[in-house]
């Protein structure tokens, strides 16, 4: 049976998917929906002038809008009905998430099955409106009083009305991106959300391909450079798969059951932990709170800043915590490592798993079911979460550096590379299991007409 598998696993070529129908269907369902998120984000605000905007930020770079802006494919940038794309989303997720583990009536719900994910679910998707409503009357505000400074006016016409139709407007925007995420899942392939982030992010790279190879005509840029980008993302590629399918397989042995043959037998099964436990959230927590000092004082103006002792502070800060900096880069590092161990604590409960393995009956060898079991989980998974957060700090103070050296702005830094990787092999091993089971739904009708026609 091993054999066969092996074999179909082996056969999964062009020739198979040609077959595969509604895989096709799949995929073309999803590449649908992703060139409808692509036209989303270049439809404007009403009552926003794009030049106008675009001058202003390109005044602000820097911040954590950079951050923001690169998971919402530029429509940050553009102000878009989708300008806060599924932030508020992955937000909201993460409190729920976190919040789920913490407090006892929302961890009783979790453990409640499909009911409890749907009640948490829904909570999700009431916090995601309560942030999208938050952010998009600040960012409405924000624009109108952006560029009053250097007399350029980013609203035609300020005032309640614009505010109010910004925030109907980017509540709509995220909220039907949500849903285009979701049918993606269910009626495409892969996992809606993180493709709609990941198609944000490769968005960037045709213009940053374009700046990099100009400056190489025009002779800002060397040869060595290029070449030098070009390795150092390849080799971040290889280095991120190995480590994102790397996991520490711990044995677990069940009781000896009665066979069909009447023999007695021993399951076996292995607990997966994977170094990287945490994903991509302790980056995209260190970065925001880095950044938001700069963006704080960028909104409010250099001159207004050096008004107050609190507006100094923050314009120093920002000399100290630019990207490329020393202390930026070391902040950066420890903040990642601490979030990667906080993370992990929160997500994955030493306790609850031993307490299972217990119920059920099983065991790792060597080691005592209960409060054994429990310490022996949480001392494996500590040990592998320093390789992890090493791992991840790398992956992500290395481009740092590299900008920082160059001076060339890197569209793919770490989180983004960490997000392009992760549902790209999430996306290909789905296929692949459609394309598996497909070879198998064949099997299973040949065998039938076999047994029909004897």
């Amino acid at each position: 049976m091993a054999s066969r598998a092996d074999n179909i696993a082996s056969n999964l070529s062009l020739a198979n998917f040609s077959k595969a129908t509604e895989l096709k269907q799949r995929i073309w369902f999803t590449v649908g929906a992703l060139i409808v998120f692509r036209f989303l984000s270049f439809v404007p605000l009403p009552g926003v002038n794009p030049l106008i905007l675009e001058n202003l930020y390109a005044q602000t770079r820097g911040g954590i809008l950079d951050l923001f802006n690169t998971f919402s494919g530029g429509s940050l940038e553009r102000m878009s009905l989708i300008a806060l794309g599924v932030m508020p989303y992955i937000t909201a997720s993460i409190v729920v998430q976190l919040a789920s583990s913490l407090h006892p009536s929302l961890m009783a719900m979790k453990k409640e099955g499909e009911s409890g994910r749907k009640k948490l679910n829904q909570y999700t998707r009431y916090g995601t409106v309560f942030l999208c409503a938050i952010q998009g009357w600040f960012l409405a505000s924000g624009l109108e009083a952006y560029g009053a400074q250097s007399g350029m006016q980013a609203v035609v016409d300020p005032g309640y009305m614009f505010r109010v139709g910004a925030v109907i407007s980017l509540v709509g925007g995220t909220m039907f991106l949500l849903w285009l995420g979701e049918q993606i899942t269910s009626r495409g392939i892969g996992n809606g959300v993180s493709l709609i982030i990941m198609a944000g992010i490769i968005a960037q790279f045709p213009s940053f391909t374009a700046n990099m190879f100009e400056g190489f005509r025009s002779g800002s840029i060397s040869a060595f450079v290029v070449i030098g980008f070009i390795g150092m993302i390849v080799g971040l590629i290889l280095f991120i798969c190995f480590m994102e399918r790397a996991q520490r397989r711990l044995l677990i042995q069940y009781p000896k059951r009665a066979s069909q043959r009447g023999m007695m037998q021993a399951d076996r099964s292995h607990l997966p932990l994977k170094l990287n436990t945490a994903g991509v959230i302790p980056p995209i927590f260190a970065s925001s709170l880095l950044l938001l000092p700069l963006t704080i004082s960028q909104f409010a103006g250099n001159s207004v800043a050096a008004d107050s002792t609190m507006g100094g502070i923050v314009v120093t800060l920002n000399q100290y915590l630019k990207h490329g900096a020393p202390l930026y880069m070391a902040l950066y590092a420890a903040g990642i490592i601490f979030f990667c161990f906080f993370y992990t604590a929160v997500v994955f409960n030493p306790e609850e798993t031993a307490e299972n393995l217990k119920k059920n009956g099983g065991f790792i060898p060597g080691i005592r079911p209960g409060k054994r079991t429990m310490e022996y989980l949480d001392y494996v998974l500590t040990r592998i979460t320093v390789i992890g957060a090493i791992y991840l700090t790398l992956v992500c103070v290395i481009p740092e550096y590299v900008i920082a050296q160059t001076g060339i702005p890197l569209f793919l830094g770490g989180t983004s590379l960490l997000i392009v990787v992760n549902v790209t092999v999430d996306t290909i091993t789905q296929i692949q299991s459609h394309l598996l089971a497909h070879q198998y739904g064949d099997l299973i009708k040949k065998a039938k007409l076999k047994g029909r026609l004897r």
